[in-house]
């Protein structure tokens, strides 16, 4: 079975970028052709990313409001069955500050990581399902960062503090879906997980770090243990890591677990070119 899907999971601060991106450069290196989303891609064929979702009475509710803007939201909407989705991310991108507050609030809060998780699990289900009958029969390798296992602990754990179980089951829901890309996972730890969040914020702007603690301690399993700033921001970090390593051990796919703590480019590229070697050698002889 020819290989289609690679995925990167780790936590924030562990490397996932960097080992990502040295993916796609091995595969280009060794003549395989691959496509790279990272984070925040608003044109990810899995996953949303800055996408709003309406019912039609919800969307025409929007129009009648912001008459103005009308074929503006027209022109980044699609719709499928009764679901209306609307690109808003991409409105602002372009359009900044000319689009009113209110209606970006209206927008955001139809947001797809906005709504209660079982309607984003069956909307985030269906999306990775289309797309993986798409690519099918297709000639590339898709690398993904952090879409498959992050934004389901981050909706469930997080956000709303689900049970393990309900969160376990979203990601094998997603794993099930695309067993027939022949997917191979893999996870970046560190050996110290305070160490490496507390170096991501020193690296990355403040208002990441500020919304990020907001994010990971005022809401889900964060606010019901009573963790508040950085070092409780750690502590739901360290819960998040037990979950994963959880989810991990669970999954029946291809899967390799990465050590990146002392990195070294030349050496950790090195030990990415044996997985995918591996990985890649396995497939043919199945095949």
């Amino acid at each position: 079975m020819t290989p289609k899907l690679i995925l990167i999971e780790g936590l924030p601060g562990s490397g996932k970028s960097t080992t990502a991106q040295l993916v796609h450069e091995i595969l280009t290196e060794i003549n395989v052709h691959s496509q790279l989303f990272l984070e925040g891609n608003l044109d990810h064929p899995a996953d949303y990313d800055g996408v709003a979702c309406f019912t039609q009475y919800e969307y025409d509710e929007l129009l009648g409001t912001y008459e103005e803007f009308r074929n503006l939201l027209n022109n980044h909407t699609t719709i499928q069955g009764n679901d209306y989705f609307l690109e808003y991310r991409k409105i602002i991108n372009e359009y900044g500050t000319s689009i009113p507050n209110e209606l970006v609030q209206a927008m955001f809060k139809n947001d797809i990581y906005e709504l209660s998780l079982d309607q984003n699990r069956k909307l985030i289900t269906e999306r990775w399902r289309q797309f993986t009958e798409r690519i099918l029969n297709g000639p590339d390798i898709y690398v993904f960062e952090c879409c498959f296992i992050q934004n389901p602990v981050t909706m469930g754990m997080i956000k709303y503090g689900a049970k393990k179980e309900d969160v376990i089951s979203y990601v094998i829901e997603l794993a099930t879906i695309v067993e027939k890309l022949n997917p191979l996972l893999i996870y970046v730890e560190q050996s110290d997980l305070g160490h490496s969040f507390r170096k991501a914020v020193k690296e990355r702007p403040k208002e990441w770090s500020e919304g990020f603690i907001e994010y990971y301690t005022n809401q889900g399993f964060g606010k019901k243990q009573g963790y508040n700033g950085l070092e409780g921001t750690i502590q739901v970090l360290k819960a998040r890591r037990k979950w994963e390593e959880d989810i991990f051990n669970c999954l029946n796919i291809a899967k390799q677990k990465v050590d990146n703590s002392t990195y070294n480019r030349n050496d950790y590229k090195q030990r990415l070119e044996g997985i995918l070697s591996e990985w890649i050698n396995a497939s043919t002889n199945q095949a």
